[in-house]
């Protein structure tokens, strides 16, 4: 299950890359696409939803002391994904978010990723 958690975030890690050149690209003229912002949301929850199952398995990384990484992981990706929340009422607002939160959202998201990566792979 940690390994299917680590797939899905991967795959919205790099739909918000996406995203993100996007948006850079565009110097915040434009939004990018109503449905790659929706699926990448609906993915990083998704894998958060899978990561919180996960973790109700049995203990992994104990013997190598990266047992609290997965609950590292789920904060942190809890908190990306409460940013990205902001991005939906921004966007009905018809508003552009600041660079910043979406910075913000970015590390977040990553390094809960990176936590998630060497949970599942050294553990």
């Amino acid at each position: 299950m940690p390994v299917a958690a680590f797939i899905i975030v991967a795959i919205t890690v790099l739909s918000g890359s996406a995203l993100g050149v996007m948006h850079l690209q565009s110097e915040g003229r434009t939004t990018p696409p109503c449905l790659l912002a929706a699926l990448h949301g609906i993915f990083g929850i998704g894998g958060f939803g899978c990561l919180v199952l996960a973790l109700r398995g049995p203990a992994r990384g104990l013997d190598q002391t990266i047992g609290s990484f997965g609950m590292i992981a789920t904060a942190l990706i809890a908190l990306a994904a409460l940013l990205g929340v902001s991005f939906i009422a921004t966007r009905l607002l018809k508003r552009r978010p600041a660079g910043i939160l979406i910075g913000i959202h970015a590390t977040l998201a990553v390094s809960g990723f990176v936590i998630l990566a060497a949970y599942v792979f050294a553990g």
